[in-house]
């Protein structure tokens, strides 16, 4: 990315942008590809840190939905099975213009009824016939007897069998970042730590935004032919800055994942259980190395910051438990953590889980654009709806079509296992350490591993493959301007081992610190934020 420094001076020239894009999170980030790949000018500001919110708490699949295919079946929902057929095309177009960052992940149902099987296995035999070309692997029935053998901690009480299928997995943290890497590559100017404050109006028209620099408490307008809310889960709070009864456009739920040590895992695959006694998907995934367990999912409010709480974690232990021998304790959790998730509002649905995940693109009559709904595996298909909206609401001329399906996103433009030979035979990192560089930075891995050269070659932390000179790429090259920048969201330790986080986080100041000229008081901060943020499951 170009420096913020340099990129919040072009913000403040006064010059007029196409665009303004409101939200640095997937769709964010997403839709600022799109618009400055086709030759538009585009603004994108972003209140907090890119993907701080829902982005970098996804459940880390990429993946159609099968929950929504049976949904789709069963009620004739054309909406759900459009958003299951669009979401397999996206996986694959995903797995291809971030290699580095996607990858295919095996998955298994275990079945535990007679009746399941059919079932269950004509189900995701629809998911391979949508998928097309673009499908992963075929699925399959697996015997009783090679599910135990494979995944010895199903319980076996009852069980029939199970069926394999696949889909993707992928590092959401680090796609946000590449995402907006990418954005500033194709000549967007992009700003975290930019909160809008107010909307400007031209004539009855919203024509830019009162922008604040919570860093500096300096204020500015950046104006826009076009504004566009893309906040998720925020949306209705930036929607009512332009008319302040507007009612609501999302209904706002609440997904918990906690994450356990790789011991847990399952042995190169996911299992899923499609529909707990409540209701509920219940994944169990390998996930960086540990395991990650999740989700429930119950209403929110938007704003709110989401948290997981003790009876949260109760109800994952307690289902883990009830689906697979296991013995997983509290204190067994190394990271537990929470995100919200914006559904598109159905005045006639109380159930936040019975909600599609599709997407909405709407105008107010002052013409403020919003899209809201949706999920990571559409984020780009959401940009392209966004973006072709905006042309056609707002006379803006592109000069290219979209063509995001193409565009390799940072990092994934040399990646190959060449490249990882090189890194091996070149720094002479531990397997583990040469394996993240690689798969976290792609192309840019050597750059990076030139930054952890001497003591900067060292771990942030034991047995995490993070280095102390990363902290130094993120600084010069990824605008992490916050300890939480680093430890959540350029690399995801903070995701996945609290305790590890909370240990690393004074090397992180001084590391920053040197970088940027923090006062003690600074520092004192910073480490608290870190404190309160990482707090003990």
């Amino acid at each position: 990315m170009t420096d913020r420094n340099a990129n919040l001076e072009i913000l403040k020239s006064g010059c007029t942008f196409d665009m303004l894009v409101i939200g640095g999170g997937a769709t964010g980030c997403g839709i600022a590809v799109d618009a400055a790949s086709r030759g538009l000018s585009v603004a994108l500001v972003e209140r907090g840190d890119f993907g701080c919110g829902t982005s970098s708490k996804s459940t880390k699949l990429i993946h159609g939905g099968v929950r929504y295919l049976e949904s789709a079946v069963l009620h004739r929902d054309r909406v759900q099975f459009n958003l299951v057929r669009d979401g397999l095309r996206e996986r694959n177009i995903l797995l291809k213009i971030a290699p580095h960052l996607c990858h295919q992940l095996t998955l298994v149902t275990p079945l535990y009824g007679l009746a399941q099987v059919p079932y269950v296995w004509a189900g995701l035999k629809l998911y391979d016939l949508l998928a097309g070309e673009a499908g992963l692997g075929h699925s399959r029935f697996v015997g009783r007897g090679e599910m135990l053998r494979r995944f010895p901690m199903i319980r076996a009480e009852g069980l029939k069998g199970g069926v394999q299928y696949y889909d993707g997995q992928f590092n959401d943290v680090r796609m946000n970042v590449a995402l907006a890497q990418t954005a500033a590559r194709e000549g967007a100017v992009i700003g975290n730590y930019v909160e809008v404050v107010a909307l400007m109006r031209e004539k009855g028209r919203v024509a830019g935004a009162l922008v604040r620099d919570p860093l500096v408490g300096a204020s500015w307008q950046v104006r826009a032919r076009c504004v566009v809310n893309a906040c998720g889960s925020s949306a209705d709070i930036v929607r009512r800055l332009d008319d302040p009864t507007a009612a609501s456009l999302l209904r706002v739920s609440r997904g918990i994942h906690i994450i356990l040590p790789g011991s847990f895992a399952p042995a190169g695959a996911g299992v899923m259980i499609p529909k707990t006694d409540d209701g509920r998907v219940l994944f169990i995934l390998p996930w960086e190395g540990a395991c990650l367990v999740g989700t429930t999912e119950e209403p929110a409010e938007a704003g709110e910051v989401p948290v997981a709480r003790e009876k949260d974690v109760d109800y994952l232990l307690r289902h883990l438990r009830r689906y697979f021998n296991l013995g997983a304790k509290p204190g067994d959790i190394t990271a537990s953590w929470a995100g919200l998730r914006p559904l598109v509002h159905d005045p006639f649905t109380a159930d936040t889980a019975e909600l599609a995940r599709d997407h909405v693109v709407s105008c107010s009559p002052t013409g403020l654009i919003t899209i809201v709904g949706g999920k990571w595996t559409t984020y780009r298909k959401m940009a392209l709806d966004a973006v072709d909206f905006a042309v056609s609401n707002a006379g803006l001329a592109p000069r290219h079509p979209c063509r995001t399906d193409r565009i390799v996103l940072q990092g994934g433009e040399n990646f190959t296992e060449e490249l990882l030979k090189e890194l091996e035979r070149k720094h002479g990192f531990p397997p583990d350490v040469t394996r993240h560089l690689h798969r976290c930075y792609g192309d840019r891995s050597l750059e990076v591993a030139g930054y952890c050269r001497g003591a900067l070659g060292g771990r942030l932390v034991p047995g995490h493959p993070y280095l102390k000179g990363e902290v130094l790429y993120a600084v010069h090259h990824e605008m992490a301007l916050r300890a939480l920048d680093f430890l959540e969201r350029r690399v995801p330790l903070g995701l996945l081992d609290r305790k590890g986080a909370r240990a690393a986080a004074p090397v992180v100041v001084e590391l920053m610190t040197a970088e940027l000229g923090w006062n003690p008081e600074r520092q004192t901060r910073e480490l608290e934020e870190v404190a309160d943020a990482l707090c003990e499951v």
